[in-house]
């Protein structure tokens, strides 16, 4: 092998491991071991529904004032996430807790991202996406550092996630025009055969 080629070859397996090694990195952090230093706050009450595709969403973020000063020197930036409720997540292992982040599916409708700011709160509104399916939520937010680790967290719900808590009704993909052209063919239907029963009857007189 030729010594350019020995050497690009060094190159490419140190980035690759360089890369394996931040991926294990960034996988390996708990939510367990995250401080809860943001204080979150979400518009929808508790129990209140909202409609996916219709309805809006505010959310507001910041530093807890009880943390003491430089807490946040490393927050680089902050994800809010729309969260399955432990109710919502009863026998369905594709939304199960894990204290594992990277293996965590708890929260997986992104709301916002943005760059962490420690002057003041910030907000942002959404819309519930039409893609959100019928369930119970409520809203936790990540800090991150540099490297892109999570290192800090907040959400509008207790510990035990059973306050705070509203529901999402799903689209449903059904309109009124369906509904009546689908009332009319039935008629239909049973008319025919009504009247097919009948022919039958005639005919075998």
């Amino acid at each position: 092998m030729a010594a350019g080629s020995f050497s690009g070859f060094l190159a490419i397996f140190a980035c690759v491991f360089s890369l394996s090694l931040v991926g294990s990195c960034h996988a390996n952090v708990l939510f367990s071991t995250l401080p809860r230093s943001l204080v979150v706050t979400a518009s929808p009450k508790n129990g209140e529904e909202l409609k996916a595709g219709e309805s809006n969403l505010t959310v507001t973020w910041g530093l807890n004032s009880t943390f003491p000063a430089g807490t946040d020197a490393a927050y680089k930036a902050v994800k809010v996430k729309l969260c399955y409720a432990p109710i919502s997540q009863t026998d369905r292992a594709w939304r199960k807790t894990k204290d594992l982040i990277s293996k965590d599916k708890t929260c997986q409708f992104k709301i916002v991202g943005k760059a962490y700011t420690s002057s003041g709160v910030l907000s942002a509104n959404w819309v519930v996406e039409k893609s959100i399916p019928t369930g119970t939520y409520f809203v936790r937010a990540y800090a991150y550092d540099q490297e892109g680790n999570p290192v800090a967290y907040g959400q509008t719900t207790d510990a035990k996630k059973s306050s705070n808590l509203f529901q999402v009704e799903a689209v449903t993909g059904r309109h009124v025009s369906l509904d009546i052209a689908s009332a009319c063919f039935s008629g239909f239907s049973l008319f025919a055969l009504l009247g097919f029963f009948y022919l039958e009857k005639r005919q075998s007189k």
